[in-house]
């Protein structure tokens, strides 16, 4: 590619310039994007579509008038590349980009911003320039925690992707601290990879891929093998993982729109058992995959007569119970409160779950609602013992809570004193001190006078 430190961004000249020096790299070479490389990268590492990039950027019309640029902010631009969240040309441009590269493209307005342009900014049917330093290359976030990081090394084929409930055929590599653990090829369904020995981030993972597609995948402890490890691999507790996966073919799961509601009824039973299994083996993430599915059939079912609604309304209400239980597990209380409000919703006298908000709640420290779900419990079943018990623990937490706080405003009024008292005393050193030296000056004009006159 040809490289040119001098090639300017601006003036009538810029288009020839371009078409001389630049390379298109548009994927239909129509020279919608033609790009000059102004300075090399830096390791030859370039992105892949999905990664999460940093850059600099500058643009300017033809004219040489700058329009926006994130060095006069101080501010870089964060992105995944490839995934449609910017302007064509960037898609395009960033992803033939080194880490450390500065260029310069020719964007045509099909891929910038078409005939409309940008309302005071760009007129229509405009040809841009921008000036690209790519700061960064990261993988792509799969999740809001970060626990499973993606990094495409082969893009796969079409646009289709395994949903839950999908077979997948797969072929793993496991590394952890640089040594390879698991090498295998491996089938499963999508959403039940544990009982292949699949980890849940790779589980997790398979339904963004396409047919073909080579990835790595970073994996957190919770996504990988947890505080317990996997002894047969000899791998300790809490250690982060890496998976090379590469999707060689899947055959996709009947969708939700698919299937008639006798058929939905049937295969939530057999959902429900294995969410049920997950859940007493301690693989409670696995098992909200299962009821999360369950709800996604049925939550916005009516079915025809009484006897189909209340077992649409008994499998819903039974797996939000369950969810429910199971976030109490991992601790993700704003969840538990969620799903008992809709069991509440469908049953606004269900014992297990006002008595699980319940708990939610006192271990968010919201002791008045705590106590408020426990007493409706007592409601509904005045001989739950539990629930008695919950409402003194939260009386207790309250008093206790009480007097923290009379402690913490005692020392802060006993602070505030202390202070006050502290300002007097200083005020009045002060008041002294303004005193004594008046009467010093006082004293000594008095000596002055009588030195200046005879005696």
């Amino acid at each position: 590619m040809t490289t040119d430190q001098d090639l300017p961004m601006e003036g009538p000249s810029a288009t020839a310039l371009f078409a001389a020096k630049g390379l298109d790299i548009t994927p239909n070479k129509d020279q919608g994007v033609i790009k000059v490389v102004k300075r090399q990268g830096f390791d030859g590492e370039q992105p892949m579509v999905g990664d999460r990039v940093t850059v600099h950027y500058t643009g300017k019309l033809l004219t040489g008038k700058k329009f926006d640029s994130s060095r006069d902010r101080n501010e870089p631009f964060c992105f995944n590349v490839g995934r449609g969240q910017v302007l064509k040309a960037w898609d395009i441009g960033v992803l033939t980009m080194q880490r450390g590269e500065v260029c310069t493209l020719l964007c045509k307005q099909e891929y910038a911003y078409g005939n409309d342009g940008n309302a005071g900014k760009i007129p229509p049917n405009s040809s841009v320039l921008f000036e690209m330093e790519l700061l960064n290359i990261e993988g792509e976030l799969l999740t809001d925690d970060g626990g499973i990081i993606r990094k495409i090394q082969l893009k796969g084929d079409g646009s289709s992707n395994p949903n839950d409930g999908a077979t997948v055929d797969v072929h793993l590599e496991g590394h952890c601290e640089g040594r390879i653990f698991d090498c295998r090829d491996v089938s499963f369904t999508v959403g039940q990879g544990e009982d292949k020995g699949v980890p849940l981030g790779v589980d997790r993972a398979v339904d963004k891929m396409q047919r073909g597609e080579c990835c790595l995948l970073y994996l957190k402890p919770k996504y990988g093998f947890g505080s317990k490890g996997k002894p047969e691999y000899k791998i300790g507790p809490d250690k982060d993982v890496l998976y090379k996966v590469t999707l060689r073919d899947f055959k996709r799961a009947k969708e939700s729109w698919e299937m008639d509601l006798s058929e939905k009824l049937d295969l939530a039973v057999g959902v429900k058992n294995k969410g049920n299994q997950y859940f007493k083996a301690g693989l409670y993430r696995q098992a909200v995959i299962q009821y999360q599915r369950i709800i996604s059939w049925l939550e916005m079912e009516c079915g025809y007569g009484l006897e189909q609604l209340k077992k649409i309304n008994d499998f819903v209400l039974r797996a939000h119970l369950n969810l429910a239980l199971c976030f109490l597990r991992l601790k993700e209380f704003s969840q538990v409160v969620e799903n008992c409000n809709k069991v509440i919703e469908l049953d606004d006298g269900n014992e297990k779950a006002l008595y699980r908000r319940g708990e939610a709640r006192l271990l968010r420290n919201e002791f008045s609602l705590a106590m408020a779900d426990f007493q409706r419990v007592l409601q509904v079943n005045p001989s739950n013992r539990a629930a008695r018990a919950q409402i003194s623990h939260c009386q207790s937490r309250i008093k206790e809570h009480h007097e923290q706080d009379k402690k913490i405003y005692a020392n802060m009024f006993q602070k505030f004193a202390e202070q006050d008292a502290k300002t007097g005393r200083t005020k009045r050193r002060r008041n002294e001190s303004v005193r004594t030296s008046m009467n010093g000056e006082v004293g000594i004009k008095r000596r002055r006078r009588s030195q200046d006159h005879p005696w």
